[in-house]
């Protein structure tokens, strides 16, 4: 496989570990009471300096499985060299 392939797998992996610590962060302050806004404003921005549209898109986004598909890729690129 050519480089540039090697590299954005690598890009969305890293992409996908980011918003994998970014939905943990969310999960452990979010509580019933608290709306998303707040726990956005007081404990993810802080941290992660994103907007609030991509902290939805990052709630939205399957990571696991994600992460599993391109775990498969990198290591069928592996076997094939």
């Amino acid at each position: 496989m050519p480089i540039s392939s090697n590299r954005s797998l690598g890009i969305q992996k890293n992409k996908l570990l980011r918003y994998k610590l970014i939905k943990e962060l969310y999960q452990k302050h979010k509580i019933d009471d608290i709306p998303t806004t707040v726990v956005w404003r007081k404990y993810v921005y802080p941290v992660y300096p994103i907007s609030r549209t991509t902290l939805y898109e990052i709630l939205c986004t399957p990571v696991t499985s994600e992460l599993k598909k391109i775990e498969e890729l990198m290591s069928n690129q592996k076997k094939s060299c």
